[in-house]
C-alpha cells in the first residue's frame, strides 16, 4: 500500500521503505502526538523517535527486535509521557538535544547539538538545533543515498506553519532557523514528519514562508 502518513490515535501505524531505513508512523493520544520507528533493513537496529504516550502501543509495535535508542525532539511533556516505561523494558540508549536534555524524565545518555550523527544501523540522522518552540529542539534528517530527505521536524515545522512559540523573541528565532535551517538548504522533495498530524513537503510549504513570517507568533 502507499505510504500517506494520516494516522489516527487508536488506528494502524502506517509504513514507508526510504532505501536501507523504513519508517513506521504511529498516532498515540490523549494528545494526538506522532511517533516514529526507524529500522534499519540490513542489521535490523531499531530507533524510537518520541516515545510521546501510551508504552504498550509503542512496545507492540518496537515487537521482538529490540531497541537501541530512542530520541526526544524536544523538552515538552506529551513528548515523553511514554520514555520511563519504554527505556525500562528495552534497555534503549536515550537521545536528546543538549539545552533540553535536563528537562526529561530519564538521565538523557547522549546529549546531541547541531551535527552529530544518531546511528540507526548503518543508515545515519544528522541533528539539526531549532530554537524558538523550546531551547534545545532538534530536527533529525536522513538523506536516502537512492532517494530524498526525510526530516523528522517535531514540534518545529509543521505543514502551514511553525511550532507555537511563546514569545515575539521566540517565534523570529524559530522562523529565522527554519528558513535558514532547512528552506535554505533542502530540496522542494524533501518530506517532513512532524510531531502531531500529517506529513508534508519543503516545496509544498516553502511559498507560504513568509506569509508565516509576516503572521508572527
Amino acid at each position: 500500500m502507499t505510504y500517506t502518513g494520516e494516522v489516527t490515535v487508536g488506528g494502524p501505524p502506517d509504513t514507508r521503505e526510504a532505501g536501507d531505513l523504513q519508517i513506521t508512523k504511529i498516532a498515540v493520544g490523549p494528545m494526538a502526538n506522532n511517533a516514529y520507528l526507524l529500522r534499519c533493513a540490513l542489521t535490523g537496529e531499531q530507533v524510537l523517535i518520541d516515545a510521546a504516550d501510551e508504552a504498550p502501543r509503542l512496545l507492540e509495535l518496537i515487537g521482538d527486535g529490540g531497541l537501541a535508542r530512542v530520541v526526544t525532539t524536544h523538552r515538552h511533556g506529551d513528548h515523553w509521557q511514554a520514555l520511563s516505561a519504554v527505556v525500562e523494558a528495552t534497555g534503549a540508549e536515550t537521545v536528546a538535544g543538549e539545552d533540553d536534555a535536563d528537562e526529561l524524565p530519564v538521565p538523557v545518555d547522549v546529549r546531541v547539538r547541531t551535527g552529530a550523527r544518531v546511528r540507526v544501523g548503518s543508515c545515519e540522522l544528522e541533528v539539526i538545533e531549532i530554537v524558538g518552540h523550546t531551547p534545545g529542539s532538534i530536527v533529525l534528517a536522513y538523506d536516502d543515498p537512492d532517494g530524498i530527505t526525510h526530516l523528522f521536524t517535531g514540534d518545529s515545522l509543521f505543514p502551514g506553519g511553525v511550532g507555537r512559540t511563546w514569545s515575539p523573541d521566540d517565534f523570529i528565532r524559530l522562523v529565522n532557523d527554519v528558513e535558514t535551517k532547512i528552506f535554505d538548504r533542502f530540496d522542494d522533495d524533501t518530506w517532513f514528519y512532524p510531531g502531531h498530524g500529517d506529513d508534508s513537503t519543503l516545496g509544498a510549504e516553502r511559498a507560504s514562508v513568509p506569509d508565516w513570517r509576516a503572521r508572527g507568533w
